[in-house]
């Protein structure tokens, strides 16, 4: 079962940064150049600094990372960074708008710290394939400062409401924390000390995430470094009991409670040509019942506002500059073309899509990681980008969300699906909580 502790969190002290929301970033994987330069120039003490640190004028091999360590050095000396006194569980709580819609939702859970475990464990569950390149630069950054900034993202099942009930009633009372991002969404916080009544607090709460399995939801990349770092220091500093770099950063979400949202990510193939799209068209038959002569704006309002569909009906958009379908696979002729794995992973309309490029593209699993598709969250972003004929973008396939019982259902398996399944939204900002390796 997984172990969930409290912690003593690095924090922005109020008493120098007194605007929050001026330090505070998204994560460092949804951040654009833009957004970055924005960023910093918000506020010198933006998380950014640690999280993203960028390549100054004049370095050398990794000096951006050890100025993240001198950064982090820094703050915490003059102030602006302090340790919270007692172990903690900090409560978060999320309202937004689904995008593309007027629909409002709230999305609660609680920074603790999950003790790591091999996957095969079972105790912690992936559902998403990594890539080596990010998994290097947050093992470098981890390495210089000796902190998790970011947390991973864990679902576990809160059948019988015990942790539900725990969360109402620390959230009843007025918030540490509370500040509204760029997107428009409200992040509220609250710190419940380990220590004295706190304890009976917060106790349902961690008996509720520790339960049974947790499924990684966002933040795989985090945590197979994690285990890699966890390992090399295990070889130096064999002897220490519990050492706090067995654990990582986590917010933990009850998947059992509100409705949450997941984001479908779109596809867009590069490179077909006039020729290539004219072959895609005229295979779509053998795989999917075609709606043709489907416009732009049905797609857009189709797909534009995706995060409040079902999803996992086999039902897409597609757009080329010949004009638009709607196509709903035919799951009997997908049958003998399936890659191996559970009925979960096997019914995934991201494999019945990669499928597909492949038998009417010519787009494999190579074809993909030389960067013959691109990704895009927006639908809109999507079509206007094949108009245009950008960067070869020759065909855009518009999805569905991904349902989250999918996802838990494709980990149970021991299955993990492709890259840009899943986009979990909103994302948990970068600062509210930073976890220390130490006691």
């Amino acid at each position: 079962m997984p172990d969930i502790r409290p912690f003593r969190a690095l924090r922005y002290d109020p008493a120098t940064i007194a605007d929050l929301s001026l330090v505070v970033a998204p994560p460092y994987d949804v951040i654009d150049t833009a957004e970055e330069a924005r960023l910093l120039a918000r506020h010198p003490a933006n998380v950014v600094r640690l999280d993203k640190p960028g390549e100054q004028a004049g370095d050398e091999q990794d000096d951006r990372y050890r100025r993240a360590a001198r950064t982090l050095a820094g703050w915490r000396s003059d102030g602006t960074l302090h340790k919270d006194p007692h172990p903690s569980v900090y409560a978060y709580e999320q309202t937004y708008l689904v995008p593309g819609t007027d629909v409002s939702r709230t999305q609660r859970g609680f920074f603790g710290r999950l003790r790591l475990h091999a996957f095969d464990d079972g105790a912690v569950l992936p559902h998403e394939r990594t890539m080596s390149g990010p998994k290097e630069d947050r093992y470098k950054l981890l390495r210089a400062t000796g902190v998790n900034t970011s947390p991973v993202v864990a679902l576990y099942d809160d059948a019988a409401g015990a942790g539900r009930a725990a969360l109402d009633a620390v959230t009843a009372r007025a918030a540490d924390v509370d500040l509204t991002d760029d997107d428009g969404v409200r992040h509220r916080l609250w710190a419940v000390s380990a220590d004295g009544e706190g304890a009976d607090a917060i106790a349902p709460l961690l008996a509720a995430a520790s339960g049974g399995p947790v499924t990684i939801a966002d933040g795989h990349h985090r945590y197979e470094t994690a285990l890699r770092y966890r390992d090399e220091r295990r070889m130096s500093r064999s002897c220490e009991e519990d050492p706090a770099f067995d654990y990582i950063l986590t917010l933990f979400i009850d998947a059992a409670g509100e409705p949450l949202t997941v984001l479908p990510t779109h596809r867009i193939a590069r490179g077909l040509g006039d020729e290539g799209a004219a072959a895609l068209l005229d295979g779509l038959d053998t795989l999917f019942d075609v709606q043709r002569d489907v416009g732009q704006a049905e797609l857009r309002q189709r797909f534009e506002a995706a995060g409040l569909a079902r999803g996992g009906d086999g039902r897409f958009g597609l757009w080329t500059r010949a004009g638009g379908a709607l196509l709903t696979a035919r799951r009997y002729s997908f049958t003998s073309f399936l890659p191996e794995g559970g009925d979960a992973f096997r019914s995934l309309d991201v494999t019945l899509l990669g499928v597909a490029l492949e038998r009417l593209a010519g787009i494999d699993g190579d074809a993909v990681a030389a960067g013959a598709i691109e990704y895009t969250k927006s639908a809109g972003d999507a079509i206007e980008r094949v108009e245009a004929g950008l960067d070869g973008a020759d065909a855009a396939f518009l999805l569905e969300p991904t349902p989250v019982a999918a996802v838990l259902a494709v980990a149970a398996d021991g299955d993990v699906m492709p890259q840009k399944s899943t986009y979990f939204y909103p994302k948990a900002l970068t600062g509210l909580v930073i976890n220390p390796h130490e006691w």
